[in-house]
Protein backbone atom coordinates (compact mmCIF):
# COMPACT_ATOMS: atom_id res chain seq x y z
CA UNK A 1 0.00 0.00 0.00
CA UNK A 2 1.62 3.77 -1.12
CA UNK A 3 1.86 5.87 1.99
CA UNK A 4 2.41 9.74 1.19
CA UNK A 5 4.62 10.75 4.08
CA UNK A 6 5.92 13.47 2.82
CA UNK A 7 5.41 17.22 4.15
CA UNK A 8 5.27 20.81 3.22
CA UNK A 9 7.53 22.10 6.17
CA UNK A 10 11.33 22.82 6.78
CA UNK A 11 12.68 19.46 8.48
CA UNK A 12 13.67 22.04 11.50
CA UNK A 13 9.95 23.06 12.26
CA UNK A 14 8.57 18.92 12.21
CA UNK A 15 11.58 17.87 14.20
CA UNK A 16 13.75 20.54 15.88
CA UNK A 17 15.93 17.88 17.50
CA UNK A 18 17.01 16.90 13.93
CA UNK A 19 17.07 13.12 15.26
CA UNK A 20 14.45 11.22 14.73
CA UNK A 21 14.89 8.40 12.90
CA UNK A 22 12.16 6.74 10.50
CA UNK A 23 11.36 3.01 9.80
CA UNK A 24 13.06 0.56 10.69
CA UNK A 25 14.62 2.25 13.98
CA UNK A 26 16.29 0.97 16.72
CA UNK A 27 15.27 3.18 19.18
CA UNK A 28 12.26 5.41 20.37
CA UNK A 29 9.82 2.67 19.63
CA UNK A 30 6.43 3.16 19.78
CA UNK A 31 3.58 0.59 20.93
CA UNK A 32 0.09 1.40 20.58
CA UNK A 33 -2.75 -0.50 22.68
CA UNK A 34 -6.28 -1.28 20.51
CA UNK A 35 -8.85 -2.04 22.62
CA UNK A 36 -11.42 -2.65 19.96
CA UNK A 37 -10.67 -0.54 16.87
CA UNK A 38 -13.36 -1.38 14.35
CA UNK A 39 -11.14 -1.62 10.74
CA UNK A 40 -12.25 1.94 9.99
CA UNK A 41 -10.97 3.24 12.76
CA UNK A 42 -7.94 1.13 12.28
CA UNK A 43 -6.75 2.27 9.15
CA UNK A 44 -7.41 6.15 10.01
CA UNK A 45 -5.10 5.13 12.86
CA UNK A 46 -2.89 3.56 10.21
CA UNK A 47 -3.11 6.36 7.55
CA UNK A 48 -2.53 9.26 10.34
CA UNK A 49 0.24 7.50 12.31
CA UNK A 50 2.01 4.87 10.70
CA UNK A 51 5.38 6.14 10.18
CA UNK A 52 5.10 6.73 14.27
CA UNK A 53 4.14 3.40 15.01
CA UNK A 54 5.72 0.80 15.73
CA UNK A 55 3.76 -2.23 17.00
CA UNK A 56 -0.08 -2.24 18.13
CA UNK A 57 -0.43 -4.60 20.72
CA UNK A 58 -4.66 -6.31 20.56
CA UNK A 59 -5.06 -5.64 24.62
CA UNK A 60 -5.91 -8.29 26.97
CA UNK A 61 -7.85 -10.94 24.89
CA UNK A 62 -9.86 -9.10 22.61
CA UNK A 63 -8.06 -11.13 20.00
CA UNK A 64 -9.80 -14.05 20.82
CA UNK A 65 -13.07 -12.20 20.31
CA UNK A 66 -12.56 -10.42 16.83
CA UNK A 67 -14.13 -12.16 14.15
CA UNK A 68 -11.58 -14.08 11.98
CA UNK A 69 -11.38 -12.06 8.97
CA UNK A 70 -11.40 -8.64 10.34
CA UNK A 71 -8.51 -10.41 12.70
CA UNK A 72 -6.88 -11.28 9.56
CA UNK A 73 -7.69 -7.88 7.55
CA UNK A 74 -5.93 -6.31 10.84
CA UNK A 75 -2.74 -8.06 10.36
CA UNK A 76 -2.72 -7.13 6.45
CA UNK A 77 -3.00 -3.57 7.12
CA UNK A 78 -0.38 -3.26 9.64
CA UNK A 79 1.77 -5.21 7.55
CA UNK A 80 0.94 -3.20 4.44
CA UNK A 81 1.73 -0.01 6.60
CA UNK A 82 4.72 -1.45 8.35
CA UNK A 83 3.47 -1.89 11.44
CA UNK A 84 3.94 -5.16 13.84
CA UNK A 85 0.54 -6.63 15.26
CA UNK A 86 0.67 -8.74 18.30
CA UNK A 87 -2.04 -10.00 20.74
CA UNK A 88 -1.71 -8.44 24.59
CA UNK A 89 0.45 -10.84 27.21
CA UNK A 90 -2.87 -11.70 28.83
CA UNK A 91 -4.23 -13.71 26.35
CA UNK A 92 -1.27 -15.95 26.80
CA UNK A 93 -1.57 -16.23 29.74
CA UNK A 94 -5.01 -17.74 29.63
CA UNK A 95 -3.75 -19.97 27.11
CA UNK A 96 -1.21 -21.28 29.39
CA UNK A 97 -3.54 -21.43 32.02
CA UNK A 98 -6.08 -23.77 29.85
CA UNK A 99 -3.09 -25.54 28.78
CA UNK A 100 -3.31 -24.68 25.39
CA UNK A 101 -0.36 -22.54 24.84
CA UNK A 102 1.27 -24.68 22.48
CA UNK A 103 -1.89 -24.34 20.10
CA UNK A 104 -2.37 -20.81 21.00
CA UNK A 105 1.10 -20.48 18.74
CA UNK A 106 0.33 -22.41 15.95
CA UNK A 107 -2.71 -20.61 15.65
CA UNK A 108 -0.97 -17.18 15.29
CA UNK A 109 1.34 -18.43 13.15
CA UNK A 110 -1.11 -19.60 11.24
CA UNK A 111 -3.05 -16.09 10.89
CA UNK A 112 0.15 -14.55 9.75
CA UNK A 113 1.36 -12.88 13.63
CA UNK A 114 5.22 -12.44 13.78
CA UNK A 115 5.37 -11.24 17.01
CA UNK A 116 4.14 -12.69 20.67
CA UNK A 117 3.74 -11.33 24.39
CA UNK A 118 4.75 -14.17 26.69
CA UNK A 119 4.11 -12.44 30.30
CA UNK A 120 2.98 -14.07 33.57
CA UNK A 121 1.37 -10.62 35.28
CA UNK A 122 -1.80 -12.82 36.42
CA UNK A 123 -0.25 -16.36 35.95
CA UNK A 124 3.36 -17.71 37.71
CA UNK A 125 5.92 -19.39 35.79
CA UNK A 126 8.98 -20.50 37.01
CA UNK A 127 11.98 -19.05 35.59
CA UNK A 128 12.40 -22.79 33.78
CA UNK A 129 9.34 -23.07 32.10
CA UNK A 130 9.75 -19.08 30.65
CA UNK A 131 12.60 -19.89 29.25
CA UNK A 132 11.30 -23.03 27.74
CA UNK A 133 8.15 -21.16 25.76
CA UNK A 134 10.41 -18.55 24.84
CA UNK A 135 12.56 -20.47 23.05
CA UNK A 136 9.79 -22.39 22.02
CA UNK A 137 7.83 -19.38 20.51
CA UNK A 138 11.62 -18.32 18.50
CA UNK A 139 11.44 -21.97 17.35
CA UNK A 140 8.38 -21.30 15.32
CA UNK A 141 9.82 -18.36 13.99
CA UNK A 142 8.36 -15.64 16.28
CA UNK A 143 9.95 -12.05 17.42
CA UNK A 144 8.98 -11.98 21.04
CA UNK A 145 8.55 -9.57 23.56
CA UNK A 146 8.48 -10.46 27.07
CA UNK A 147 6.74 -8.67 30.09
CA UNK A 148 7.98 -8.35 33.46
CA UNK A 149 5.46 -7.59 36.68
CA UNK A 150 2.62 -8.37 37.95
CA UNK A 151 -0.68 -6.65 37.22
CA UNK A 152 -2.03 -6.53 40.88
CA UNK A 153 -3.04 -3.16 42.46
CA UNK A 154 -0.12 -2.48 44.89
CA UNK A 155 2.44 -4.95 43.08
CA UNK A 156 5.98 -3.04 42.58
CA UNK A 157 9.07 -4.37 40.20
CA UNK A 158 11.88 -5.51 42.65
CA UNK A 159 15.34 -4.20 40.85
CA UNK A 160 16.84 -7.35 40.91
CA UNK A 161 14.16 -9.25 39.50
CA UNK A 162 13.85 -6.88 36.84
CA UNK A 163 17.17 -7.06 35.72
CA UNK A 164 17.39 -10.30 36.30
CA UNK A 165 14.67 -11.32 34.58
CA UNK A 166 15.61 -9.12 31.67
CA UNK A 167 19.02 -11.04 30.88
CA UNK A 168 17.45 -14.55 31.09
CA UNK A 169 14.37 -12.93 28.46
CA UNK A 170 17.25 -11.62 26.56
CA UNK A 171 19.66 -15.20 26.40
CA UNK A 172 16.71 -16.96 25.95
CA UNK A 173 15.81 -15.18 22.55
CA UNK A 174 13.52 -12.38 23.58
CA UNK A 175 14.03 -9.01 21.39
CA UNK A 176 12.42 -6.49 23.92
CA UNK A 177 11.43 -6.49 27.70
CA UNK A 178 8.45 -4.81 28.37
CA UNK A 179 8.32 -2.79 32.24
CA UNK A 180 4.57 -3.47 33.10
CA UNK A 181 2.27 -0.57 33.84
CA UNK A 182 -0.81 -1.64 33.07
CA UNK A 183 -3.38 0.53 30.75
CA UNK A 184 -3.88 3.10 33.81
CA UNK A 185 -0.55 3.75 34.73
CA UNK A 186 -1.85 3.49 38.12
CA UNK A 187 -0.78 1.71 41.86
CA UNK A 188 1.22 -0.36 39.93
CA UNK A 189 5.05 -1.17 38.65
CA UNK A 190 7.12 2.09 38.96
CA UNK A 191 3.62 3.79 39.41
CA UNK A 192 1.88 4.93 42.30
CA UNK A 193 -1.89 5.48 42.92
CA UNK A 194 -1.90 8.94 41.23
CA UNK A 195 0.44 7.64 38.24
CA UNK A 196 3.35 9.16 39.94
CA UNK A 197 6.55 7.55 38.89
CA UNK A 198 9.60 5.77 40.88
CA UNK A 199 12.18 7.83 39.12
CA UNK A 200 15.09 6.46 41.53
CA UNK A 201 13.82 2.78 40.23
CA UNK A 202 14.44 4.37 36.66
CA UNK A 203 17.53 5.63 37.26
CA UNK A 204 19.05 2.32 39.05
CA UNK A 205 17.67 0.39 36.37
CA UNK A 206 19.34 2.62 33.65
CA UNK A 207 23.40 2.06 35.29
CA UNK A 208 22.25 -1.80 35.19
CA UNK A 209 21.13 -2.85 32.18
CA UNK A 210 20.41 -1.90 28.14
CA UNK A 211 17.38 0.15 28.81
CA UNK A 212 17.04 0.23 24.44
CA UNK A 213 15.77 -3.26 25.04
CA UNK A 214 13.14 -2.27 27.71
CA UNK A 215 10.03 -1.07 26.67
CA UNK A 216 8.08 1.05 29.32
CA UNK A 217 4.16 1.30 29.47
CA UNK A 218 3.60 4.51 29.84
CA UNK A 219 -0.13 5.70 28.75
CA UNK A 220 -0.28 9.26 31.02
CA UNK A 221 1.76 12.26 29.17
CA UNK A 222 3.04 13.01 32.37
CA UNK A 223 4.55 9.86 32.51
CA UNK A 224 6.05 9.94 28.64
CA UNK A 225 7.81 13.11 29.19
CA UNK A 226 9.09 12.11 32.83
CA UNK A 227 10.75 9.05 31.02
CA UNK A 228 11.99 11.32 27.78
CA UNK A 229 13.63 13.79 30.15
CA UNK A 230 15.23 11.05 31.90
CA UNK A 231 16.15 8.35 28.91
CA UNK A 232 15.92 10.72 26.11
CA UNK A 233 13.53 11.03 23.39
CA UNK A 234 14.78 7.77 22.26
CA UNK A 235 13.21 5.84 25.07
CA UNK A 236 10.68 3.30 24.38
CA UNK A 237 7.19 3.65 25.11
CA UNK A 238 4.08 1.17 25.24
CA UNK A 239 0.66 1.14 25.87
CA UNK A 240 0.49 4.47 24.37
CA UNK A 241 -3.62 5.27 23.72
CA UNK A 242 -4.73 4.83 19.69
CA UNK A 243 -5.29 8.81 19.52
CA UNK A 244 -2.61 9.61 21.24
CA UNK A 245 0.41 8.72 18.65
CA UNK A 246 0.79 12.33 17.69
CA UNK A 247 0.86 14.01 20.46
CA UNK A 248 3.49 10.91 22.02
CA UNK A 249 5.53 12.02 18.67
CA UNK A 250 5.36 15.57 19.20
CA UNK A 251 6.88 14.72 22.76
CA UNK A 252 9.97 13.05 21.10
CA UNK A 253 10.50 15.70 19.10
CA UNK A 254 10.57 18.72 20.90
CA UNK A 255 7.27 20.19 19.16
CA UNK A 256 5.42 20.40 23.02
CA UNK A 257 5.95 22.54 25.96
CA UNK A 258 6.72 19.51 28.23
CA UNK A 259 10.13 18.66 25.91
CA UNK A 260 10.45 22.16 23.83
CA UNK A 261 14.07 22.20 25.17
CA UNK A 262 14.88 18.92 22.94
CA UNK A 263 15.11 20.97 20.12
CA UNK A 264 16.89 24.02 21.24
CA UNK A 265 20.59 24.59 20.75
CA UNK A 266 22.51 24.61 24.24
CA UNK A 267 22.87 28.64 24.25
CA UNK A 268 18.98 28.95 23.81
CA UNK A 269 18.64 26.52 27.15
CA UNK A 270 21.04 28.52 29.14
CA UNK A 271 19.06 31.66 28.20
CA UNK A 272 16.00 30.18 28.67
CA UNK A 273 17.05 29.03 31.82
CA UNK A 274 18.81 32.00 32.63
Amino acid sequence: MERNTGTVWDPRLTDPTLSRRGKPRSKGLTMVLDKGLGLSAFLDLLEMSSEYIDWIKLGFGTAGLTPAPLLTRKIELARAFGVFLYPGGTFFEVARSQNQWIAYLDTLRELGFEWIEISDGTISLTPTERSRIIRTAKAKGFQVITEVGKKQSGSVIPDDLLVETYIRDREDGASYVIVEGRESGENVGIYDPKGDMDEDFVLRIRERIDTSRLIWEAPKKSQQAHLMHLLGPGVNLGNIPSQEVLAVESLRRGLRSDTFQFGMQKEEVELLEG
